[in-house]
């Protein structure tokens, strides 16, 4: 077997020394994605902790297959939970089909609290499985899987829902004919009518929200927004021959949104108190009412429409007065979607709340009752990532950050804790890697991964408290998966656009890489100001197919410019009303520099692919920068902002619509086309509007330009599928390398299969 293997590798890659883009090197990226998979051993996944036990489980891979470990951190013992090639064999046999030990096909897996039984879903059916018998039980079926009827666009209908009872369990709120009304939980003909100012165009939700002490009850007036039907038309469905028609709810930017107002009610008087409207106008959103625990306020979320006000606002019970408690202001966005953290601390009248406004993302200590910043909790030139858990005891919060440690690439996830008057800063993990930590319920210890894209994972358990190892777990082998040819990334750095701020990125080669060869650039691209996405933790291939694409003939490279997040509020606001500039000045340079250090880049050749915004970013790189950038594939691009979903590009375009729109659109640019691109959509993409890629058709067409489209019957939101991702290959072995690909055969696939 061996030998065989061996043999194997030797042709293609001896094939391979001959060119690029022949069907060697084909076959050798479709046998590199097949072979590289289950090569990585002990790197855990899906580390879960089981109730409040102290104990943990996780799976890895091993040379012999799959194996589920249980870890008990009294004791700082860890064991196999079971012969998973018993359970294989166990399954196989009830379920009518061969199973794999090296790849259990389960789903929901859990362990019970006494580790007695693992249970699992495998074959659209459930089990459990008894770990000291060794006998599997089918339990259940699975429901058929559904899509859900509300997608991207979509808003929440508040007009029904069930009956919310008060948490003294003695009333009931609902809502009939628009209305608000209560009644005895025991007598539900007795009921009492406290809004009469509700009617269709203006209307109760039915999302109420009881006071603690149950003496109040809140629900907000909505005065309904606009509505977008998005029409899907399936050419080809597997079950009629006719086409059929699909519908989604689908609002865009500039469309009207619903207007809340809440309104508390007295449930013994009947008294109501409105919120001023003045506080809460051109709403984005109001978030649902959430009560203190002494009954007598709540506080609402208020994001105005634009994103560049942001307010937290309290409202006392009795009197209806309301004000504002955190005002956060913006002359570009506030990153409410992925950066927005608020927590009350109910005994001490605090709030953390999460802000950029020095001009790094930090954490701040509110005085809840005068609205007054009692200190600044984190600062520096750094990032606060996420927020982990508030111990309002011992007055201790645990957070991720990135772009502390000297010497770290700043995207690095690490773990830290800090007292809520800032003092006590400390590194609870440290090494040089992007850290992944799963903690325990009582958040006395932690599990912590870390790892490179140049650098295999190791594993351990660490005390909470000080971030001191307790427990040495796993350390991932790779020397299997570098006997497949595949090749560790590189990481490179170099200058942006100002010629201070670092640009990171990576570097991928083919497995035969020559330097005395000249090899064409291809970047993959995906600008979306919500996240960074350059891969930072070690992984065998990224979206996209990297490595695959690289063993044609390229040399491929990611990379993450100004307009992305995860850096300082400046490097984030280059994306402002500015979408189509996608960071492109920044990946330039990098190339350019990455070229100079590796004379073997050919940038004469440069060609770049993306999906979605990166989508959108591909094409723009044809019709803003062709000096640079001569060929690109698009797959399901957001070509006309104005065409997308609203929270999406209202976020990073602003609210109203004006001419920025326009200016950063493909289709006004379509005009500038040159160079070689390829468009491809499923024609089943509720995600981005396909008629923005049809848009974009239709005005390269009016401006006499070529282009190449290809249209996949059925496809949803897509980089194209294995058909697309041939198609993209093909393209850029036939217009960067410049020969013809190979016949296309049944063993020449993406896959290698």
């Amino acid at each position: 077997m061996k030998y065989a293997y061996s043999l194997i590798m030797l042709l293609l890659f001896s094939a391979a020394l001959y060119g690029q883009g022949k069907k060697a090197d084909y076959q050798r990226a479709g046998y590199i994605k097949t072979a590289t998979r289950h090569k990585v051993y002990s790197e855990p996944s899906g580390i879960t902790w089981i109730g409040k036990t102290g104990n943990f489980w996780y799976s890895i891979q091993s040379p012999q297959g799959q194996v589920y470990l249980l870890v008990n951190t009294t004791h700082k013992t860890k064991k196999q939970a079971f012969d998973t090639k018993k359970l294989a064999k166990l399954l196989g046999e009830q379920a009518g089909q061969p199973v794999d030990p090296r790849d259990l096909p389960v789903s929901r897996p859990a362990f019970d609290t006494t580790l007695s039984f693992f249970s699992f879903a495998a074959f659209n059916s459930t089990w459990k499985y008894d770990l000291a018998k060794e006998k599997l039980e089918k339990t259940g079926d699975l429901p058929a899987a559904s899509r859900p009827g509300q997608y991207w666009g979509t808003l929440r209908d508040e007009r029904e829902g069930s009956p919310r009872f008060s948490p003294d369990k003695k009333w009931k709120a609902y809502i009939k004919n628009s209305n608000v009304y209560i009644s005895p939980a025991d007598n539900p003909s007795s009921e009492k009518q406290l809004s009469f100012d509700g009617s269709p165009g203006e209307y109760y939700s039915a999302l109420i929200s009881w006071s603690p002490d149950s003496r109040y009850l809140v629900s907000n007036r909505i005065r309904p927004g606009g509505s977008r039907t998005l029409y899907l038309l399936e050419s080809s469905p597997a079950d009629q021959l006719q086409p059929r028609l699909h519908t989604r709810d689908y609002l865009k930017p500039g469309d009207a949104l619903p207007q809340k107002t809440p309104v508390v009610f007295n449930a013994v008087t009947g008294e109501a108190r409105e919120m001023n409207k003045s506080m809460i106008a051109n709403q984005y959103g109001l978030s649902n009412p959430a009560w203190h625990k002494n009954s007598g306020s709540f506080v609402t979320e208020y994001n105005q429409r634009g994103h560049q006000l942001y307010t937290v606002i309290q409202m006392d019970a009795a009197t209806g007065t309301a004000r504002e408690v955190i005002r956060e202001t913006s002359k570009t966005f506030i990153h409410y979607s992925g950066k927005r953290f608020l927590h009350y601390a109910e005994d001490t009248e605090e709030m953390i709340w999460m802000s950029e406004r020095d001009g790094w993302n930090h954490l701040y200590l509110y005085n809840a009752i005068t609205g007054t910043v009692k200190n600044q909790v984190t600062r520096g030139e750094w990032v606060v990532r996420r927020v982990i858990h508030v111990d309002e005891t011992n007055r201790r919060i645990i957070f991720e950050g990135s772009g502390r440690e000297p010497g770290q690439d700043p995207y690095l996830i690490q773990y830290y804790s800090v007292h809520f008057d800032g003092s006590n800063l400390k590194l609870l993990t440290g090494e040089n890697g992007n850290h992944r930590a799963v903690f325990s319920p009582d958040y006395c210890y932690f599990t912590d991964t870390w790892s490179r894209i140049d650098q295999p994972s190791e594993t351990v358990l660490r005390d909470a408290a000080d971030g001191s190892i307790l427990m040495k777990l796993e350390k991932a082998e790779i020397k299997d998966l570098l006997g497949t040819g595949w090749v560790m990334p590189e990481v490179f750095v170099a200058k942006g656009r100002d010629e201070q701020t670092e640009i990171w990125g990576m570097i991928i080669r083919p497995s035969n890489f020559d330097p005395k060869k000249k090899y064409p650039v291809i970047e993959y691209i995906y600008a979306g100001p919500h996240d960074s996405f350059v891969p930072k933790n070690f992984v065998t291939d990224s979206r996209g197919d990297l490595h695959q694409l690289a063993e044609l003939g390229f040399i491929v490279v990611q990379i993450d410019g100004m307009g992305t997040s995860n850096r300082s509020k400046a490097f984030h606001d280059v994306c402002f009303q500015n979408l189509k500039d996608s960071g492109f000045p920044d990946r330039i340079k990098w190339i350019k520099a990455a070229a100079k250090k590796y004379p073997y880049m050919d940038i004469s050749r440069v060609g770049i692919f993306g999906n979605s915004a990166g989508g959108q970013s591909s094409a723009g790189a044809l019709l803003h920068h062709p000096d640079f950038y001569k060929v690109a594939v698009s797959s399901s691009g957001c070509h006309d902002n104005r065409m997308d979903k609203i929270w999406w590009n209202e976020q990073w375009m602003g609210y109203p619509i004006g001419r920025h729109y326009e200016e950063s659109s493909n289709v006004t640019h379509a005009h500038k086309l040159q160079g070689k691109l390829l468009l491809i959509l499923g024609e089943m993409d509720d995600n981005v509007d396909p008629s923005s890629t049809y848009q974009l058709i239709n005005a390269i067409i009016k401006a006499n330009k070529y282009v190449d489209f290809l249209f996949v019957p059925g496809m949803g939101h897509s980089l194209g599928g294995d058909y697309g991702e041939h198609r993209r290959r093909d393209f850029f072995v036939k217009h960067l390398i410049g020969v013809d690909p190979p016949e296309w055969e049944g063993h020449i696939s993406t896959t290698g299969r």
